[in-house]
């Protein structure tokens, strides 16, 4: 479900699609990067779920943002069924995406292959959009030409370069690089601008200021309330 812009805002502005993304999922009410988060971020109009991808011990690819557990167990020394029961398999999250969900694949620690390899088994390549290092991207646009890759901007200089070795259709912005300097590139670039919303810049402000200043997507922390306020607007 891709929501129009604003109808206050430019005509250029006001006919631009804004995709809405679920960080983490519907977190809010649900743990985050779980089957519940993903299936309510969907129910709630969310275009694309965000989620943390990383490998076990054994080769199980599976849901979780941070590299350890609050014991300290870092997930990369952990076989899967010491973790079962405690964590989402990807395997699980594109099986509830599939019906009618999007992924922004945060790509933590994985093989390229493996994942493409999932993606496929679920028929999610044309609709996923993976965020990660230039390299990871790299061999991921090698191995499935069909995924989106999305690199982050970080400078002018450096989305310029991306621009050139990747050719994305994507570009990720954060606080630190949503400058008008650097968004003007990627508009010019003609990729889609999916900027971080997030902490003390998810609210209704400073997404309007991301429509009003490029940005097609919108990654939020509460998916319900800004598909709630494109509808309205």
């Amino acid at each position: 479900m891709i929501r129009r812009g604003f109808l206050c805002l430019p005509f250029a502005l006001a006919t631009r699609k804004i995709a809405v993304i679920a960080h983490r999922g519907e977190h809010l009410r649900h743990i985050e990067n779980t089957v519940p988060a993903i299936q309510a971020a969907i129910e709630a109009g969310a275009d694309y779920v965000e989620l943390d991808v990383r490998t076990t011990a054994d080769g199980i690819l599976i849901l979780m943002h941070n590299a350890a557990f609050d014991s300290g167990a870092k997930v990369v020394d952990l076989p899967f069924a010491e973790m079962r029961g405690r964590v989402t398999t990807f395997d699980e999250a594109l099986q509830a995406l599939r019906p009618k969900g999007s992924l922004y694949l945060d790509w933590k620690n994985a093989r390229a292959d493996a994942l493409v390899a999932a993606l496929r088994k679920h028929g999610m390549q044309e609709r996923t959009v993976v965020y990660g290092s230039i390299a990871n991207l790299t061999e991921m646009a090698r191995l499935e030409p069909a995924l989106r890759v999305m690199p982050e901007a970080l400078s002018a200089a450096g989305l310029r370069q991306s621009l050139r070795t990747l050719r994305p259709k994507a570009v990720a912005f954060d606080r630190r690089d949503f400058q008008d300097e650097i968004v003007q590139i990627a508009r010019q670039a003609n990729v889609d601008i999916f900027v971080d919303r997030l902490g003390p810049d998810d609210t209704e402000a400073a997404w309007l200021d991301a429509v009003r200043r490029g940005a097609t997507g919108i990654q939020t922390d509460r998916p319900a309330e800004l598909v709630a306020l494109l509808a309205r607007r």
